[in-house]
């Protein structure tokens, strides 16, 4: 049967889509369902139809899936962050996992994966140790701050966002007092006049340090000073930041920064490792879950102290140092050469002297390392015991993974943010010597649709 716009469809949802929407079938053709969740039984009005495929409005929910659950924040449905809290968390945990092993089995072709139980959090909310505000006016011109809806540049008010830390609110709140006392405009997009763009904040999990980062369209803040000695009686204030952004984009951070008190980082920890973070720096924003990833991904190096290991897609050096602790010696690559200077800097911080970082792409740096070794050392090649890679959502490229085939390390542990790209990139590895020796998991992100996973593979040819 032909489906068009208008047609109402009765579907029963058996999927997930990549942005949290409900997916069933009418008669072969497949309808995509925002708000709907897996189990629904649904009546839809199709929105917009494609030859095989369509997208449709939640009209009436008929029978309630077992496992939807009422949504903990009122703006939900509204604001584009939270794709699956209308879904049990343990559905959403059997949901991810079946994601990845569905990508790993179709794209990748591999079958009996020895796949390990998806790491979940026993509280799946209040994880978020970073958190970026737009500032703005209502239709009343009040001045308001919260989420983007999906999609949009409409702000949807919250001050109080489920996955954020509760801090978040106080601040926000003592941000916008001072907005309207000072009668400071809110940026907007379509003038590009106002000062205020966005409010940035990020929370030590394990040492209590916060900071507030305003970012402004504009080199000062009338008033900042009462601005400040708001938010210092704010318990754990370290770092009070003004952020230039004149352009006219969307992009949220400029390249500079104020010092308006205190110092310019927070400092936390995962495990062992303290780390210093700048309103600039990258940073997992679930520590808790951070760990359990990293923790994880040392298991799966299997280091005994005297590894030589090489890793990809390094960032601060988060991973880095983490392995560090167990191996001979680690060398880290990332392309941006502040969070290199971070990773510098967070080893000195932990008196760790067995890893050195270099500044590139990671598909240029280890070739040309490795080539540069071979004119070095004829008839030798530079040779790794563990390559471990977490690279940003593409995957790899291909030249580094032919590198890594070339270099023969004894183990590969591949970090991924997309199991569709990880599929692939294992699939190339399998072909070429190496073998999936364990896969796991992991929910950085509960109430959305994303999930890592951590796979180790080994060599099985000489």
């Amino acid at each position: 049967m032909e489906y068009r716009k208008n047609d109402m469809v009765t579907l029963d949802i058996v999927d997930c889509g990549t942005n949290g929407e409900g997916i069933g079938k009418a008669d072969g053709f497949t309808v995509f369902v925002k708000d709907a969740v897996i189990g629904d039984r649904v009546t839809a009005k199709i929105m917009k139809a494609k030859k095989n495929y369509g997208y449709g409005r939640l009209m009436e929910i008929l029978t309630p899936s077992p496992d939807r659950a009422e949504p903990v924040c009122p703006s939900a449905r509204q604001c584009g962050g939270c794709q699956l809290q209308a879904l049990s968390y343990e559905k959403q945990l059997e949901f991810k996992a079946d994601k990845v092993r569905g990508h790993l089995e179709r794209i990748g072709g591999f079958a009996n994966l020895p796949m390990e139980p998806i790491i979940g959090m026993k509280d799946p909310f209040h994880y978020r140790n970073k958190a970026q505000f737009p500032v703005g006016r209502n239709r009343d011109g009040k001045i308001v701050t919260g989420f983007y809806a999906g999609r949009t540049h409409s702000i949807i008010e919250n001050r109080d966002c489920v996955l954020g830390v509760p801090q978040n609110r106080e601040i926000l709140d003592r941000v916008i007092d001072y907005m309207e006392t000072y009668d400071i405009s809110p940026y907007d997009e379509v003038t590009g006049k106002g000062l205020i763009r966005h409010i940035f904040t990020r929370y030590g999990y394990h040492t209590g340090e916060i900071m507030v980062c305003i970012v402004a369209n504009g080199s000062r803040l009338p008033h900042q000073q009462e601005l400040v000695k708001a938010l210092r009686e704010i318990p754990g204030m370290t770092s009070i930041t003004l952020n230039i952004n004149k352009n006219r984009n969307n992009v949220i951070l400029g390249e500079k920064i104020q010092v308006l008190w205190g110092q310019e980082y927070i400092t936390d920890k995962i495990g062992d490792i303290s780390y210093q973070i700048s309103p600039l720096s990258f940073y997992q924003v679930n520590p808790q879950q951070t760990w359990e990833l990293y923790s994880k991904a040392l298991e799966y190096a299997d280091l005994h102290g005297e590894e030589t290991v090489w890793d990809l897609y390094c960032g601060i050096g988060t991973i880095s140092l983490f392995l560090a602790q167990k191996a001979k010696f680690v060398r880290g690559v990332e392309i941006v050469p502040a969070a290199i200077e971070d990773a510098r800097r967070n080893a000195r911080l932990n008196g760790i002297k067995n890893a050195e970082f270099y500044v590139g792409k990671a598909e240029e740096v280890l070739p040309d390392y490795y080539a540069d070794y071979a004119a070095r050392h004829p008839g030798e090649n530079a040779r790794a015991d563990v390559i471990v890679v977490d690279p940003p959502r593409k995957g790899c490229d291909e030249i580094l993974l032919d590198t890594i085939v070339e270099m023969q390390p004894d183990r590969v542990v591949y970090v991924s943010c997309d199991s569709a790209t990880l599929a692939r990139d294992l699939k190339y590895l399998c072909q070429r010597g190496y073998q999936v020796e364990k896969v796991c998991p992991v929910d950085m992100f509960p109430m959305t649709v994303h999930v890592e996973t951590v796979c180790c593979l080994h060599r099985v040819n000489s």
